[in-house]
């Protein structure tokens, strides 16, 4: 009995292993297009600095859809990673068309 409440107080003590997020992430082809303040698309809230710009949250949803959302909003991408899923060369050409 003295070993189970021993393990159960470690087991309470013990801190939550969280994983962290998968990276979001793009970067524009035109910096001057990148949105002053941080911009909320489909549930991800984009914050950029020059060209680059990060995002937390968001819907499940393809990461090739994602992309032609946030280019409906701020111009064309050179690269473009939702929830750690990174696009082609040729993915990225299509979300841009």
């Amino acid at each position: 009995m003295r070993a189970l409440l021993i393990a159960a107080a470690l087991f309470a003590a013990a801190p939550a292993v969280a994983q962290a997020p998968a990276a979001t992430r793009l970067t524009l082809a035109d910096s001057a297009k990148a949105p002053a303040r941080a911009t909320i698309i489909d549930g991800a809230r984009w914050s950029c600095e020059g060209a680059a710009c990060t995002a937390s949250g968001g819907t499940e949803q393809p990461a090739t859809r994602a992309c032609r959302r946030v280019v409906q909003k701020f111009g064309p991408v050179t690269a473009f990673t939702y929830k750690g899923t990174e696009l082609s060369a040729e993915e990225l050409a299509v979300c841009n068309a």
